[in-house]
Formats: C-alpha cells, sequence, structure tokens
C-alpha cells in the first residue's frame, strides 16, 4: 500500500488515494506486459509523431510511451472507465489520451507527466535523466565510505533516491520536491521499485528536512523559461539560480567525507561558464575536494533562438562532485 506517513503529499485526501493506487495498479500491469519505453528529447519525440498518417496508439507503448491519442477499444471497458476516473486518462477533443508516461530506466518503470509537458506542475523525464542516472551509478560504484542518509533535490520522478534506494539497501532516503505532482509521482515509483527505505517530503529545496547527509544529489532545472514551469526554470538570468542556491545550501549539510552530486546545465557565454565562475568561491578552500566535467557540450539547441539567449554560444550539461574533507 502506498502510505501517507511521513509524505507531506495529498496522500491523505482519500479520492487521491484512490487515483494514486490506480496508478499503481496500472504500473504493475504494464511491467507485467514487458512494457519498456526509452524516451527521447522533446524534439525527437514531435519528430516520430508527426512521421505518422494516423496519429491513434495501436499498443501500450503508443498510448503509455508516445502519447498519442487512442480509441476506446484499445481497453476493456471496466479497465478503461478506472483509468478515466482516476484521471490517468482523459478525454481530450473527442479522443482519449493518457495523462502520464510510463518510461524505462534499466530495471526501473517510472510514471511521469505525458508529452507535451506543458503544465506549470508537469513532471518530466527524458535524456537528462538517464545521464543524472548514469552519473548517480558511476558515483556509487566508485564510492566506499557508507551511505547511511541520502537525499534527492527536486527529486521529480524520484530517479535519484530510488537508485540510491535500491543500491545501498539500509540506507533513509529522502526524495523532495516543491512540487506535489512530483511528490505523488515519486511515491508510486517507490512503491512500484519495492523501495521500501525511501521517504517523500515536500520541501523547497532542504528547507523542511533536517540533519546532515552521506549523499545529496540534485538535478535541478536550468533553463530560462517563460513559462516558469518547475520542472524547466532555473531563474537568474541564464537558469542558473537555483543550482547556485542548491550548492549553496547542500554544501553546509554534507557529513564529512559525505558528497554532492549536482547535474546541471550552464549557458555558455563568450567562451566562459558562468555556473563554474559563480561556483568556484564557494569551493576553493580546504573543506572540499571537487570535480567539475562537462558531459555533453551542445544540448537544447533550439534554446538559443528564443529571448535572453542571444548571448550564449551553447548550452552544456555539466556534473560538479563536492566531498566534504573536514
Amino acid at each position: 500500500m502506498i502510505d501517507s506517513a511521513p509524505r507531506t503529499t495529498s496522500l491523505h485526501d482519500s479520492s487521491q488515494a484512490q487515483a494514486d493506487q490506480a496508478l499503481l495498479r496500472l504500473g504493475q500491469r504494464l511491467m507485467a506486459a514487458s512494457y519498456r519505453f526509452i524516451t527521447p528529447t522533446p524534439l525527437t519525440h514531435q519528430r516520430v509523431n508527426g512521421r505518422l498518417a494516423d496519429p491513434r496508439a495501436t499498443d501500450l507503448r503508443g498510448v503509455f510511451g508516445w502519447s498519442r491519442p487512442f480509441d476506446a477499444g484499445l481497453f476493456d471497458a471496466a479497465e478503461l472507465a478506472g483509468l478515466q476516473q482516476a484521471g490517468i486518462v482523459q478525454e481530450d477533443a473527442g479522443q482519449l489520451r493518457s495523462t502520464v508516461r510510463w518510461s524505462s530506466l534499466g530495471p526501473l518503470l517510472l510514471a511521469h507527466s505525458a508529452y507535451p509537458t506543458e503544465e506549470a506542475d508537469a513532471v518530466f523525464f527524458g535524456p537528462d535523466s538517464y545521464r543524472f542516472a548514469s552519473l548517480i551509478e558511476d558515483h556509487l560504484c566508485q564510492r566506499f565510505s557508507p551511505v547511511r542518509r541520502a537525499v534527492d533535490i527536486g527529486c521529480g520522478s524520484g530517479v535519484g533516491a530510488l537508485l540510491v534506494a535500491r543500491s545501498r539497501h539500509t540506507a533513509e532516503v529522502l526524495a523532495v520536491d516543491i512540487n506535489p505532482r512530483a511528490l505523488r509521482m515519486s511515491a508510486v515509483n517507490a512503491e512500484l521499485a519495492e523501495a521500501h527505505n525511501v521517504s517523500v517530503y515536500h520541501s523547497d529545496v532542504l528547507g523542511s528536512v533536517e540533519g546532515r547527509f552521506d549523499l545529496i544529489l540534485a538535478n535541478p532545472p536550468y533553463m530560462q523559461d517563460t513559462q516558469q514551469r518547475a520542472y524547466r526554470h532555473g531563474g537568474g538570468e541564464l537558469g542558473e539560480q537555483l543550482s547556485l542556491r542548491i550548492l549553496r545550501e547542500a554544501l553546509p549539510r554534507l557529513q564529512r567525507d559525505g558528497s554532492l552530486l549536482l547535474y546541471t546545465g550552464v549557458a555558455m557565454v563568450e567562451g566562459r561558464d558562468p555556473f563554474l565562475d559563480a561556483a568556484r568561491p564557494l569551493l576553493d578552500n580546504d573543506a572540499y575536494a571537487w570535480t567539475y566535467r562537462e558531459l555533453d557540450p551542445d544540448v537544447f539547441g533550439e534554446e538559443l533562438e528564443k529571448p535572453g539567449y542571444e548571448r550564449v554560444e551553447r548550452i552544456a550539461v555539466v556534473a560538479l562532485t563536492v566531498t566534504r574533507r573536514s
């Protein structure tokens, strides 16, 4: 059962709890059917769907992966009625569509928002999530210090928290987010993955949780988004504000030998890295050891055509790893 304690989400509401149980049952059904879907970039998603003469889905991957409209006959009447009652399926312009998408990550199956992610509280999953997961897995393989307590800041669908929880079964793992919809998705995904050492909390960065951590993870939004969608808008001049805030607030919360893994994006301006320039004063002292590298030098090139990015040469995704030495 999905348990509301100690989660500070709307799971206390009985109708919402029923909807979350329906989402969990759907995930279990998809896993039993060996469903798999690797989520591409939104631009690739648009291009692939645009190839179709008939846009309607003909299978579960079309419905819950490609977010295509579908006919009622694809499901039996009772199952479809349950999905509609739970808000998982809705009618849109005379057609049926899923409001959620299911993506594969290794053995995991994760629920997140359907394409296109236009709502202010959308829960995003995509290529950044896969790169973030790879960064976490590499760190855990190389880490010999124990992980007793970990937190995934801005957990979204719960990727970071789930990977740590499944790798370190005795660890207390917190998944925190300011977006209630993300917390609900993370709770369902944790239950589906049988990651019972994950607890989900509403928190603005680390403001609502106490104590120190052996491992802090963060994959914050890093774009300048005019719609200010929670999963995408990083704030500041070029989307860097939230990443810098996480760095400032996370460093004092590390245990000795504890590490921060910050995966983010940087708008490079005239050959400079503005994020690294701003981060250096926080890092260049004897208390921390750190590494910084570009994981991909050029992502979301289409953003350079939007207002605010006139001086930006490229957007890179980077990984900052900081370990507290004293």
